[in-house]
């Protein structure tokens, strides 16, 4: 036994020589006050005029629910020894009795844990432990996870997407660097799907079948009924749908229809959507607006149509998101690590495409690996672009080096019209 080993027996366990008794949530330990001083927390206790630094009984009130007996006995007992052992299934209680007893060597642990651990599991509750303790770097780990998880895989899991606060929805929904799926439509059925899960705590099923039992729920409220954001229990709501775009929900009919049909979001919101986007296309269509050429990263983030993509496998891969785009096809190739652009200007499509020779585009595109966990292994990005294109030109946008690399996350942003002067708003909250 080496001598670590014998003081944590002798001592910790068995009590021995002890001079102060401990009680916490129904439980005595025999301890000893010079190994309770490694500890901030007990060693202003001990040395100041706290009437305990003279009690041989020392009662301590626990109110965090976190913390638990395990968690207690381990983080007590790290006192004694050279080494802590930390689960990531016990990681937030540690962190919550490391935090309260001040010890920045077991929080530095549960934290380096924390950082290799965020997963589908985990990203949600970790964030939420982060944020109550102040630590800033999980909580940033967490955040990223989520930003690229959001829509790529968490609506598959209904469970955890429920475990999403309001106040987080809503941070991720307005971030610029949330990764997108499709276009800015699937974040919506994405939002629709989670409030439903939130209004019906003991709904349970697969995702296929929430997405569809959300839609029925929200296309079958009374008409006498207000919008959904107006009511009682929509309010709480309103914040988070702030954050979509919503000049991006109105570029495909069908798209359209269901947003009017879930009568969510306020007729007197979309109205303004609709008359702005109708100045815009004319703009457009008459050649008075030829695109952007230079805006802010507030401008272009605020604005942009964000959308993307994953890449499962490698080979060819040619797509573009469909809906309407003021006359600018634009088709997406991914071959042999090489992402293009092109503006598409074929003649069975030309009634629907602009003519102006040259039009100009804003984008920023960034891809990413993943590892196990989802997490970020791998990324690459052109950053914010201008560019001209003329008819059937292509651009090479960026050039992805790892082959074995797949599925790989695929995000976009375009902005092919430019921003009304001054910025115009349009916003779900009041």
């Amino acid at each position: 036994m080496t001598t670590s080993q014998y003081i944590y027996r002798a001592l910790f366990q068995e009590g021995q020589n002890h001079d102060v008794t401990l009680v916490a949530l129904g439980k005595e330990w025999k301890l000893h006050k010079v190994y309770l001083c490694q500890s901030a927390y007990f060693a202003s206790m001990f040395s100041g005029a706290w009437k305990e630094s003279s009690e041989d009984v020392i009662h301590i009130e626990i109110l965090d629910p976190n913390i638990n007996l395990d968690a207690l006995q381990v983080v007590l007992g790290s006192l004694y020894q050279d080494e802590l052992f930390v689960e990531p299934a016990e990681v937030v209680p540690l962190l919550a009795t490391a935090t309260l007893l001040q010890l920045d060597g077991v929080i530095d642990q549960c934290v380096a844990i924390m950082e290799e651990t965020v997963n589908a599991q985990t990203a949600v509750k970790y964030y939420e432990a982060s944020t109550e303790y102040g630590v800033k770097k999980v909580k940033d780990a967490c955040f990223k996870w989520l930003l690229m998880n959001l829509l790529s895989f968490l609506p598959e899991t209904p469970k955890r997407l429920r475990e999403i606060s309001i106040d987080l929805m809503g941070l991720l929904v307005a971030s610029q660097d949330l990764f997108v799926i499709q276009t800015e439509f699937s974040l919506y059925v994405m939002l629709k799907f989670w409030v439903f899960l939130k209004l019906h705590p003991a709904w349970d099923g697969s995702a296929q079948e929430g997405i569809t039992s959300a839609h029925s729920f929200f296309q079958t409220r009374a008409e006498s009924e207000s919008e959904f954001l107006l009511t009682e229990d929509g309010s709480p709501f309103r914040a988070v749908f702030s954050g979509l775009r919503l000049t991006s929900l109105i570029g495909h009919p069908q798209d359209v229809d269901m947003v009017q049909g879930d009568r969510i979001v306020p007729t007197s919101k979309l109205l303004p959507v609709f008359r702005i986007q109708w100045y815009r296309m004319l703009r457009a269509d008459q050649g008075i607006d030829k695109g952007p050429r230079q805006l802010s990263e507030i401008e272009f983030s605020r604005h942009s149509l964000r959308c993307g993509r994953v890449l499962s496998s490698d080979g060819q891969h040619v797509w573009r998101w469909t809906g309407f785009h003021f006359g600018l096809d634009l088709v997406m190739t991914f071959d042999r690590g090489v992402l293009k652009l092109k503006r598409n200007h074929r003649t069975e499509n030309e009634m629907a495409l602009s003519q102006q020779s040259r039009r100009n585009l804003m984008y920023r595109v960034a891809m990413y690996s993943l590892d196990e966990q989802r997490q970020m292994k791998h990324s690459i990005s052109t950053g914010i672009q201008s560019t001209t294109l003329g008819k059937n030109e292509e651009i090479r946008l960026l050039t992805w080096e790892m082959e074995d690399e797949f599925p790989l996350l695929l995000s976009a942003n375009f902005l092919g019209v430019t921003p009304l002067t001054p910025i115009s708003t349009v916003s779900v909250a009041d």
